[in-house]
């Protein structure tokens, strides 16, 4: 006989403004810190004003020429990398130990939910073992980062719509000299909006089977 395997709910945030970097970054960091084995789990979908975030182990040298972007330290994975207007954000605040995912699984969901993305939308996306995060032909589309705080994970995916690409171009990006970005914009003469993309993501959820239901705000 198994143990049968209670789903948790996910609530999803989903904001129609520009949030603050700061303001959800401590947010995300206290829910994680504060939550227990009966929280939801969340996701937030949203987007930034401008602002450069340097991962946990990210060097200086990689901001390659000083502007006045903010520049914030966080405690995720990786490099420095652009949020701004146009690019969406999607954070990913679970329990993977109910889940039962590992980081491996968490990393590789991410990638395949932005894959998936792209193929609805008739574009052919693919990881790279060695660089996490999705290409189209060469070219980043989407970059992730993650961290874990026993066994619960926050952070996550950064995809590019219809954004400047100028916040790129002061920064390797991920820590890669000369790694070119793509966005949505540049691949599709009609692409879909924030809001299409983000009606996009939450159906996705909704077609897994990993939760047993799924709540929706809009803020």
């Amino acid at each position: 006989m198994t143990d049968s395997v209670i789903k948790p709910t996910l609530l999803i945030r989903h904001y129609s403004t520009l949030t603050p970097y700061l303001d959800r970054f401590q947010e995300m960091k206290n829910f994680t810190e504060q939550r227990d084995e009966h929280a939801s789990d969340q996701l937030w979908i949203l987007q930034h004003p401008a602002v450069l975030t340097q991962g946990q182990s990210g060097k200086p040298e990689h901001i390659l020429i000083p502007s006045d972007l903010p520049v914030v330290q966080t405690d995720r994975g990786g490099q420095v990398t652009w949020h701004g207007p146009g690019q969406m954000v999607i954070y990913f605040m679970l329990d993977l130990n109910r889940l039962k995912w590992n980081v491996r699984t968490l990393v590789s969901f991410a990638e395949q939910l932005m894959i998936d993305l792209l193929k609805k939308y008739g574009i052919d996306g693919y990881a790279k073992p060695d660089a996490p995060g999705v290409y189209v032909e060469g070219r980043k589309f989407g970059s992730l980062g993650f961290k874990i705080r026993r066994g619960r994970s926050y952070h996550g995916l950064a995809l590019n719509i219809d954004c400047d690409l100028s916040g790129f171009h002061t920064i390797n990006p991920c820590g890669y000299a000369g790694l070119e970005m793509v966005r949505l914009n540049d691949l599709l003469e009609n692409y879909p909006n924030f809001n299409q993309v983000s009606l996009d993501i939450i159906d996705y959820f909704k077609n897994t089977d990993y939760f047993s239901e799924i709540q929706v705000i809009s803020e």
